[in-house]
């Protein structure tokens, strides 16, 4: 199956429209805030870090260039073609390569792996932004990118995350300013029951290794000047069987 398509228009409409200013996009946070406190959480997992690093659900690229400037061969892909147009733009380097695949389209997901190889994966903030219906099959998605050797680290808001959202959308005076084109664009921002994503992944095939939390941290401030964190679980993952 692939994704809605309800799903896909949303975010290609998001990403056609989104400002190109660095942090403008709400979960657009610094990688030093992002990717690199998660990195000190992957990489001792990681069995090859040779393999490519695929960044999933990469938008516009800006944790891809992090993971680029420390993995040899780093992949950004991503649902939206306009979001992988703004990713291409800001890598003239082309430090990344960049590709759009819909993570629960089986056939889709099986050519980027023909194409690859095992992979690791990075996943931040996807699974709970899909259409519930999505979900598992992007889990299995995940999970034949990863082939044998591969490692995923995914973080998601968790149940705790769930009053602050809508603490946020519900505001008197409006949400956000960063956090109200999402929502007009119908992406709105949801959690998942928090057994529910590692059964999600053991239902694929994966064994968590290891899972904490951490906060997600946003681009968005308070009125009082503290910056907009959501309570998150954290989980590495990797072939079940083949996890060591």
């Amino acid at each position: 199956m692939s994704v809605t398509r309800r799903y896909r228009d949303a975010w290609e409409d998001f990403w056609s429209e989104a400002p190109d200013a660095p942090r403008a996009v709400f979960w657009d946070a610094e990688p030093a805030l992002t990717a690199g406190r998660h990195l000190a959480l992957f990489e001792p997992h990681l069995t090859d870090p040779g393999l490519p690093m695929v960044d999933l659900g990469c938008g516009n690229g800006t944790q891809t260039r992090y993971l680029a400037d420390r993995f040899a061969h780093v992949v950004g892909a991503d649902l939206s073609a306009a979001a992988l147009d703004r990713a291409r733009r800001a890598d003239p380097a082309g430090q990344a390569t960049y590709r759009q695949v819909d993570a629960a389209d089986k056939t889709e997901v099986q050519t980027l792996h023909a194409e690859l190889g095992d992979a690791n994966v990075y996943l931040r903030g996807v699974l709970h932004q899909c259409d519930a219906e999505d979900r598992q099959p992007v889990a299995e998605g995940l999970a034949a990118l990863l082939g044998e050797r591969g490692r995923a680290f995914l973080v998601e808001p968790s149940e705790a995350a769930e009053p602050v959202l809508a603490s946020l959308v519900e505001d008197p005076d409006g949400p956000p300013s960063k956090l109200a084109p999402v929502l007009r664009h119908g992406i709105a921002p949801g959690t998942l029951v928090d057994a529910a994503l590692p059964e999600q992944l053991r239902a694929a095939g994966l064994a968590v290794l290891r899972q904490g939390e951490l906060p997600l941290v946003t681009t968005e401030y308070r009125p009082d000047g503290t910056r907009i964190e959501l309570p998150a679980l954290w989980l590495v993952a990797g072939r079940a069987g083949g996890a060591g």
